[in-house]
């Protein structure tokens, strides 16, 4: 799919929390020898989606200058909204001031609900319908306790203001492939607090399968290769998963390294690998291009190829990724369990 006319990212930010727990901390409740990760950031006690989604919003049109009057949809992509009953996408128009003669709707496709806001505000902004478009992905990720899910399931967003690319893009999107099927690696039924996965769907048939597809067929379709990217950021879900995904498709350390975020905050789902996306572009010059490759369960992966424009220099937030991860307060376990409302199972 290739948007026409051409669009492209306007303004972004993040937000992550300050909170840490280190993951020996969950290993020493629970008796495990082993941990996936170092350490993941976690939401204080009055944090949320919309909080997390409402910071990284504020940031992305602050730096950019983006016109309030002018973003006609709001999306937001979570899997732990604050209600199973009322949109999360009108609270945080209204927050910005960007309500009430706005769209807001919010998506919902496990980790990958974000990039999918962002195609569908690329088709709005590519058809004329709106001349900016607002698309989040942020989550507070859920996990039982003593689940595996618990080591990495962590808190963060991402917000992206999508416009056409003579408004003064930071980047160009030059093209999306999206590729889906119907495999049940991890769900949550109505009512249930914590989700469930299925470890023999987790890697080869739903993680590895739904990204390596949605990249080749992005590869095959516009004779794209790895050598053609600078950076690639993929969904992480863990620190091994990235980085074996990046081997199958020939992308060296060097170009998932500055992308790859899990290991020191956890997976972010919604928000994970676009929060990837953004430290890239903290760091990318112009005329390099990116490969942002999302995955959520049941399955599906977006694979978009963006160009660096000699805009990002001054849209750049001040508040870079590093920032945020340079800082942050270390909790034991029992906060950690206090502040995500784990008491009562």
């Amino acid at each position: 799919m290739r948007p026409n006319p051409k669009v492209g990212i306007f303004g972004y930010g993040a937000y992550i929390p300050m909170y840490i727990v280190e993951s020996g901390s969950i290993a020493s409740v629970w008796g495990k020898l082993t941990t996936p990760i170092k350490s993941k950031r976690f939401a204080s006690i009055d944090e949320d989606s919309i909080t997390i989604a409402y910071e990284a919003a504020r940031i992305a049109i602050e730096s950019s200058g983006a016109p309030l009057d002018k973003i006609g949809a709001v999306f937001i992509g979570s899997e732990s909204k604050p209600y199973a009953v009322k949109p999360s996408g009108t609270v945080l128009a209204e927050a910005l001031g960007i309500a009430p003669n706005t769209l807001s709707a919010d998506f919902e496709f496990a980790c990958k609900a974000g990039t999918e806001a962002i195609q569908t505000i690329i088709g709005m902004v590519s058809s004329g319908m709106i001349e900016y478009g607002l698309a989040i992905g942020s989550d507070t990720a859920q996990g039982r306790p003593g689940d595996e899910l618990e080591f990495t399931a962590a808190a963060g967003g991402a917000a992206f203001i999508i416009s056409k690319i003579e408004k003064g893009v930071l980047a160009e999107i030059e093209a999306t492939s999206s590729y889906v099927t119907d495999t049940p690696d991890f769900w949550r039924r109505s009512g249930e607090k914590y989700p469930k996965h299925l470890f023999r769907f987790t890697g080869e048939p739903a993680y590895f399968h739904h990204i390596i597809s949605a990249v080749q067929n992005l590869f095959s379709e516009y004779g794209f290769s790895n050598e053609d990217f600078d950076y690639a950021v993929f969904h992480q879900p863990n620190a091994k998963f990235p980085q074996r995904v990046a081997r199958i498709l020939g992308f060296d350390k060097d170009k998932i390294s500055q992308g790859l975020l899990s290991p020191i905050m956890g997976n972010a789902y919604s928000g994970s690998s676009l929060l990837g996306l953004a430290a890239i572009l903290d760091v990318a010059k112009p005329g390099e291009r990116i490969l942002l490759a999302s995955f959520g369960s049941g399955a599906g992966s977006d694979a978009m190829s963006l160009v660096v424009t000699d805009k990002i220099e001054e849209k750049r937030p001040s508040k870079s990724i590093a920032r945020y991860l340079a800082k942050g307060i270390i909790r034991d376990y029992s906060i950690y369990v206090k502040s995500r409302d784990k008491l009562f199972l």
